[in-house]
Order: C-alpha cells, then structure tokens, then sequence
C-alpha cells in the first residue's frame, strides 16, 4: 500500500491535516485507524469546547493563561502561536464547514463559556458535544476527497524506518528516517506495508494504561510506543492530567462530566453535603486549574475514605438550561438513574490527557525526518506541565494544519520502493495470544499506574513501579514473539512501553509541577 502521505489516527489532527492535504489532487493520502469506526476517537469525545478569543478577550490574555496553567513548563512561542493562529484557523473552518455551528445567545451572537483556569469567557460550544460536532463535519469534508483513501480497523504495528529496516547494510551511515508503518488489517489478520513519503502520528492519548479514565479503550499510548522504538525524541512524559469529575461507574473507562458543568456554576461537596475546595483553592474554589482540583478530591477520598465526591448543579441553574446546555451529559446519567437536575452526580478523578508526547517543532515535525506528531500524541510545548481546559481541539486542528502545510510546501518525498524494505516476517506463529493472558497483564498494567504513578507521587511507589513494569514488559515481549499478532497484543505491548516511559520519566523528575505532584 503506497501513499504519498500516511496518517495514523483520525482524531482532529490527522483529521485537518488529511483534509488539508488532500487540497492537492495530485496527492494521495491514507488515513487509518484501529477503531471500528473513524468516529471513535478522544476527539469526538471532547465535550467541554474549544478555546477562542472572546468578546472582552485578547490574544495576550490567552497566553498568560496559557502560561500559568503551564506552570513555567509551557513554551511561550507556542503558545503564542496557538493563541494568534488558532483562533483565526477556527473561524476560518467554521467558513469551509457549514455544517460546523456553535452555539449562540438569544442576540445571535456567539456563546462562550467559562472554564477552569481561563480569566474570560472565551470557549466556543455546541452543547456539550462539541468534539462530535466537529468530528462529524471533518469526516464528511474527507469522505467527499477522492484522493483520501479512509480505512478503519487497521492498526499500526511498528513505523518503517532506516536504518532500522532497510536492507542495504549501508543505511546504517545514513540519518534516521520514517516511510510509512506496518500495518495489521484486522479482518483478514494480515499484516502489510503501508509505504510513504510522510507519515503523521495522530495516534491520540494514554489514559488506557490507567485503572480509571475518561479516554475510549483505542488510548493506550500506541504512538508513543511506536515512535520510542523508531528512535524518536519524546518529552514531558510525566504530565499526565487527571480530569477531575469523571462520573463513578462500574468499568475502567469513566463517562466525562465538562468541566464546563463547573464554568456554569457547579460546586464539588463531600457525600456529607460540605463544600470543600475553598480549603485547597480559596480564590477559585472549583474554577482552580485541573490538578488542583483533582487532588484535592483524591485528597478528600483518601482522607475520609469517600468512594467518591458529588458535583452539585441542580441548586444552581434552573432544571431546563441544564437540559439545553449538557443535553448528552444530561442523558447519559438519566441512563445511570441519576437526574443531575434534582440531585448532585457522584464523580471521582480519572486519567484524562497527556501533555507530553512525541516532541515536534511549529510545523508538528519530530526528530525522525519524515515522521510528524500532531494532537494528543504530539508535545508541542503549548500545555507545559499542565494543560490549559479545552486547548486541545485547537492545538490538534492547529498543528494538524501546520504540518499538511509544510507537507505540501515541500517536494514530494520520495520513498523507497517496497523491494528495499523487507515484508513482515511472522515465522510459523499460528496461535492466537491468549486473551486471559492479555486482560490480566493489562489489568496489571492499570493497577500499577494507578496507585504509583497516579495523581500522587513518590519515590517508593515510583521504584514500586518501575522493578515490577520493566519484568512485565519482558514476559509481555517474550509474549508478543511467541504468539500471532492481534490488535489487542499490540496495544498490550504498547501499553507496557508507555507506562515505563511515564513511571521513568516521573521517577527522574523530583520536582512537583502541574500536573506532576510528588511528596517525596
């Protein structure tokens, strides 16, 4: 399978980037994705909104908020690109999709929201689905580009580089390159070469390797996995952000509840009906930014042995906006038998985005000549130690953008012709892994995370961590050689990296910041 360009994940990023690509008919494109459905990503997932500049907002608000949030980690360049750039590519977006509407006051004019950590009201909504929203009118663009080829229930494997793969021995004096990914298909089980000029990450986030978290089950850090293995250079691996008001039911994955339920004025209050946050952030009590707030509900547990807080809207906005406002919210916990408009919803913290990743430039370029990172796998600098609520739409359709842009403002990459990169080799392996043996070592895998290298951190629990994951990822590798690949071996094997990764990465860092707390 041969393109010009290869992007893995259809989340927003590789989603606008596809799309902008495709503005060259010459080109051709492949976007696949392990899901089932191009839909199914933590993209489409995203209720809160979308940052913007709002009415009495200015571009060198944005960024000193975006700064502060960051705890001194975020990059000011980047983030005064996302915060000038941005916002113009949104509304410019809104022009090209029509179908793309937010939602607007009774004059007519734009809505914005207030979320934790902001100083305006500047987050652009439809409801409370506003990643489906814009999901839906990205994936309706690309399905009309003839040059796009679309393929769900592919999963990458490992990226094609050189000289990791080449066959001339003589690769080996060359620099590191990417062109393309093997690929598992699978409904036929084969695994094929996808060969590129360029290839994208926009594999999305981790929260998958956590016991709780808000993130679909395809979050399990494959580009991260993928892109350590090419060689690629990764950064700010500890800063894992935990959303604080996940809703508390059976499962790993946790429904959302916005933090924009908090920007309308819901307030937290133990099982015992006491409001607590103006003890852990006396100035902006629920509004404080997500780690706080986060652990101060894991504190509040921890302490009084809670199984979870309550997030009271029902006493402070009338029963029909909470309707309107958080309709899929609203009907999700009606399902749960819970009327979020007569009585508080039970929320506990859950692992929720990464803010670091794959480190790219401001054209979303990695190390690896030829790879690019844009959306949750990236690090762009822009979230530094703790993400700003809800920049990460903006910063994946910005960096999506930048990175089809430079793309095409380049000659097109040759890549090599399929004889010089060896096919899959899979031996005589006929047996399918066993699948108890994959829940359990995922089950393990969560566990750890979870309690060592969760919201709360320290150095027992972190060496905890790293003696027992680096021997599960031994016996995980011994696994994967011995048994026929499968979508669910390769995201436990990905799954794995990642988590060392992070617990190594957290383990090195002595330093409390952001979303990083240690207390020893």
């Amino acid at each position: 399978m041969r393109s010009d360009v290869l992007v893995i994940g259809c989340g927003i990023g590789g989603a606008i980037a596809a799309l902008e690509l495709a503005r060259d008919t010459q080109r051709r494109i492949t976007v696949i994705t392990r899901a089932a459905r191009l839909d199914d990503s933590n993209s489409s997932c995203a209720q809160g909104g979308i940052v913007s500049i709002g009415r009495d907002d200015s571009v060198e608000s944005l960024v000193e908020d975006l700064l502060e949030a960051g705890a001194g980690l975020t990059s000011p360049v980047a983030a005064r690109l996302l915060a000038t750039e941005g916002p113009k590519l949104l509304h410019q977006l809104m022009s090209d999709l029509p179908r793309l509407r937010f939602d607007r006051d009774d004059d007519g004019e734009y809505s914005y929201g207030l979320e934790g950590a902001h100083s305006r009201r500047r987050i652009l909504h439809a409801g409370d689905t506003t990643g489906q929203a814009i999901m839906d009118s990205l994936l309706a663009a690309l399905a009309e580009r003839s040059n796009i080829r679309l393929l769900a229930d592919h999963t990458a494997v490992d990226l094609i580089t050189f000289p990791h793969h080449a066959k001339s021995p003589l690769a080996v004096y060359d620099d590191l390159e990417c062109h393309g990914a093997y690929v598992l298909d699978r409904e036929s089980g084969r695994i094929e070469r996808f060969v590129a000029g360029s290839t994208i990450l926009a594999t999305g986030g981790a929260g998958g390797i956590f016991l709780h978290t808000t993130n679909p089950p395809g979050a399990r850090g494959d580009g991260l996995a993928m892109a350590a293995r090419a060689g690629a250079r990764l950064a700010n691996l500890e800063y894992v952000q935990f959303h604080p008001t996940a809703l508390q039911m059976p499962g790993a994955t946790k429904f959302l509840i916005s933090e924009a339920v908090r920007g309308e004025g819901g307030i937290l209050l133990t099982p015992d009906g006491d409001r607590f946050m103006d003890r852990y952030a006396p100035e902006r009590k629920e509004l404080a930014s997500r780690d706080v707030v986060a652990r101060a509900i894991y504190q509040e547990m921890l302490i009084r042995d809670y199984p979870h807080v309550l997030l009271d809207i029902a006493s402070r906005l009338p029963a029909g906006r909470i309707r309107s406002r958080f309709a899929g919210i609203h009907a999700h916990c009606m399902e749960q038998g819970i009327d979020m408009t007569a009585q508080p919803i039970p929320v506990v913290p859950a692992a929720h985005y990464f803010c670091g990743g794959v480190l790219v430039d401001a054209a979303g370029r990695s190390s690896v000549d030829g790879l690019y990172a844009v959306g949750e796998t990236a690090c762009t600098g822009v979230h530094g130690a703790n993400r700003l609520a809800s920049t990460s739409l903006l910063e994946g359709l910005l960096w999506g953008m930048l990175a089809a842009r430079e793309i095409r403002g380049r000659n097109k990459r040759r890549s090599p012709d399929e004889d010089q990169i060896p096919p899959w080799h899979s031996g005589d392996l006929v047996s399918d892994a066993d699948p108890a043996l994959i829940q359990g070592d995922m089950q393990t895998i969560r566990s750890l995370m979870w309690h060592y290298v969760g919201l709360v951190r320290s150095e027992t629990r972190l060496n905890r961590a790293m003696r027992e994951l680096v021997n599960l990822r031994l016996n995980i590798e011994d696994f994967y050689r011995r048994a026929k690949v499968s979508d669910e071996l390769i995201g436990l094997r990905n799954s794995v990296q990642t988590a060392l990764l992070v617990a190594g990465a957290a383990a090195r860092n002595r330093m409390s910041r952001g979303c990083h707390y240690r207390y020893e």
